[in-house]
């Protein structure tokens, strides 16, 4: 069995950051990333369907330490692999990464202080020891995404295809297509197959999503980038997209009939004052009670008026040989049935965790920091934000992992444990671990993930200015977390143990 300081899962947009940063400030520590598919890149390889692309701008969905220097900054999918093997390969990160090596399960011994991984590779398992395990693969089920059936699926004519498996071969050119949903995925798919050859699109959707129209390419970053150093402007317009984000946020909390109001006011701009608003534009819930469908260059808007694309809203009665058969007794046409109807979140990247031979049940456990659980030992999971982009969170776990690894370095210490006695425990009321978010997506799972408390460091907020407060500059010792060491394991200097253990 080999052994390593840290094990990280997943290579993808977090693994390959966390990597980067280990490399940086924990330069004595050996690593390996363990990768269940082949490649480098994680969702960004692994989706392959029409206009697949960012949901965010790239200078806060790009790493912390490498701007982002192409023109858009809504970019296409095969961009942002690009930018991820670019920095796979400029920091040497590839030699550590272990492809076809799927993790199943870890196991903690506090005996000794080490991690047992557990990994699938061409048909058998395989080991590996580390003392701190870091878990960057993801939210969401690569294998089994949300895959709703319908009545009469059998007796459709046409090809039905869900985005995430997209078969290379298929062909929509002067096909009649069919867009099953109305979340990002969909968004996407309507405009990029009615702008390549499709005949027609129709987005079917159950109900409407709020949408706002953004250019891609950032003229303020473009243009700072012509007078300054590529990294100063890559942080100006980094703080710039955080702060406007933040505020917009701030603001539909605050005033969301406000917001609601000009969001619409945009749309009914953007299509004109015949288009029924009300019925395909319209939600039932309030903005970012579901996260935000960005339109680059309005590019769905775009489609609509041109009649190359259409919105049904209503839900589906059942499949028919030539489409669709609606609720309210309208048929849509397809040759082609897009089941866009979102993914399946996954706890713990799928592994099963068990701690001296206990398992971990997630939902028995309080998050600490939105990045520990309570009682388990030396355990970092990667998760970002479902209002802001996924690698602001990312960069500031990463960040975390290395400065608790060089304090339980500088300390002698070999485990760090997140500690909520019974009390407190019986005190703190506990709330969902994403909270007033009612993204279908989300409330399915929330069952299955860890609970939150409501005073720090047990919030798992969703706000990247509060949490550089609470995971930036806290100190480690906090008085929560527990940094100890096994009888006889302590390499501590003199005095240096008690003292954490005091803070502790």
């Amino acid at each position: 069995m080999e052994r390593f300081d840290v094990v990280i899962v997943g290579a993808g947009l977090s693994g390959i950051g966390t990597a980067c940063h280990l490399m940086q400030k924990c330069p004595t520590k050996s690593f390996v990333i363990l990768e269940g598919r082949h490649a480098v890149g994680g969702t960004w390889d692994l989706f392959r369907y029409p206009g697949v692309r960012s949901d965010s701008d790239m200078h806060t969905l790009g790493y912390a330490f490498k701007p982002w220097n192409e023109p858009k900054a809504i970019a296409d999918g095969p961009a942002i692999l690009k930018y991820v093997n670019e920095t796979a390969d400029e920091h040497g990160i590839r030699d550590h990464v272990r492809f076809g090596h799927r993790v199943t399960n870890g196991a903690w011994s506090s005996e000794d202080a080490t991690w047992t991984v557990e990994a699938e590779t061409n048909g058998r398992a395989v080991q590996f020891a580390c003392n701190m395990l870091l878990l960057c693969g993801g939210y969401y089920n690569y294998e089994h995404p949300n895959r709703p059936v319908w009545e009469g699926e059998e007796d459709f004519g046409g090809t039905v295809v869900h985005p995430q498996f997209w078969p290379e071969d298929l062909d929509h050119r002067d096909k009649e297509v069919a867009v099953i949903g109305s979340g990002a995925t969909a968004m996407t798919l309507v405009p990029a197959m009615a702008m390549s050859g499709a005949r027609h699109v129709v987005m079917v959707q159950r109900s409407p999503t709020y949408v706002v129209a953004w250019p891609s390419r950032d003229r303020i970053a473009n243009f700072l980038r012509r007078f300054l150093p590529n990294r100063w402007a890559y942080t100006i317009t980094r703080w710039k997209n955080v702060k406007r984000v933040h505020a917009f946020y701030g603001l539909t909390r605050r005033q969301p009939k406000r917001v609601k109001a000009k969001l619409l006011e945009l749309v009914r701009g953007a299509l004109g004052p015949d288009y029924d608003i009300d019925k395909h534009f319209t939600p039932r819930y309030d903005p970012w009670d579901q996260r935000l469908c960005l339109l680059p260059d309005a590019d769905l808007f775009k489609v609509l008026r041109r009649g190359t694309a259409s919105i049904k809203t209503e839900t589906i009665d059942r499949f028919t040989r030539d489409g669709l058969q609606l609720a309210d007794g309208d048929v849509v046409r397809a040759d082609i049935i897009v089941i866009a109807t979102g993914l399946r979140l996954q706890v713990l990247n799928g592994v099963s965790l068990s701690v001296d031979g206990r398992t971990v049940n997630p939902p028995d456990h309080w998050s600490y920091k939105g990045m520990m659980l309570s009682d388990v030992p030396n355990l970092i999971l990667t998760f970002g934000y479902i209002n802001a982009s996924w690698t602001l969170r990312a960069d500031l776990t990463a960040e975390y992992a290395c400065r608790l690894i060089n304090e339980l370095e500088r300390t002698g210490n070999h485990q760090a444990t997140p500690r909520l006695s019974e009390d407190e425990q019986q005190a703190m009321p506990a709330r969902p671990w994403i909270d007033g978010f009612s993204s279908g997506y989300v409330q399915r799972e929330m069952h299955r993930f860890p609970k939150q408390g409501v005073q720090d460091p047990w919030r798992n907020t969703q706000d990247y200015l509060e949490d550089r407060r609470i995971v930036k500059r806290a100190p480690i010792a906090d008085g929560v977390l527990e940094l100890s060491s096994p009888e006889g394991m302590s390499d501590a200097p003199a005095g240096t143990r008690a003292h954490v253990a005091r803070a502790a």
